[in-house]
């Protein structure tokens, strides 16, 4: 049973973890303006409008936040986590829940973060030196979505020999807060819900 229930905690996890990237992907893109005209940003508006058009019109945005796709992805966090506590035959308590899936909805997020800081620096070094064609619209709207965030680190950090270091920074920060914040989070949430 232990092979099928890893199986099926893994399928469980990829699905949800694909929903919830679309949300949060969503609520990113509205919050840093990304250009709608991208395709990607029109598959994300695309899949995700069925479910938050309706809940927008119940949810005001705050500020520029789309509360709505926030508040799906803490749901789709919750219901992930009953999954895999209903794959072993448990039902957490409820208080403990709610911690965990706050907690690995930061943890996620800040997961999210590292790999499009990761990629925007990657795509951004190895197209230095070429000038000849418009990049990709993914790399466009990772770009949108992650330049506003470390903005701020490099116009305070300084450069060495032309070299950027605050992507490189921001992960730091992003990993550091994960450790000091979610993973706490996860905990309590796992000894809440036992």
């Amino acid at each position: 049973m232990s092979y099928l229930a890893n199986a099926l905690e893994l399928l469980i996890q990829f699905a949800f973890d694909a929903l919830l990237a679309l949300f949060l992907l969503r609520l990113f893109a509205e919050l840093w303006r990304a250009h709608f005209h991208n395709p990607l940003s029109q598959f994300i508006y695309r899949y995700s409008n069925p479910v938050l058009a309706p809940l927008r019109r119940r949810i005001p945005n705050w500020h520029r936040w789309n509360i709505a796709a926030l508040l799906v992805a803490y749901v789709l966090e919750l219901l992930k986590w009953l999954a895999l506590f209903g794959i072993y035959g448990s039902m957490p308590r409820i208080g403990g829940l709610l911690v965990l899936g706050l907690g690995s909805l930061l943890s996620f997020v800040m997961v999210m973060y590292v790999v499009l800081i990761f990629v925007w620096a990657l795509a951004s070094m190895l197209s230095a030196g070429s000038s000849t064609h418009s990049p990709h619209p993914v790399l466009q709207f990772v770009e949108q979505l992650v330049a506003p965030a470390v903005r701020p680190l490099s116009q305070r950090l300084p450069t060495l020999g032309g070299i950027d270091f605050s992507p490189a920074v921001a992960i730091l920060i992003l990993m550091l807060a994960r450790i000091l914040i979610a993973e706490p989070l996860l905990a309590a949430g796992m000894r809440l819900a036992l």
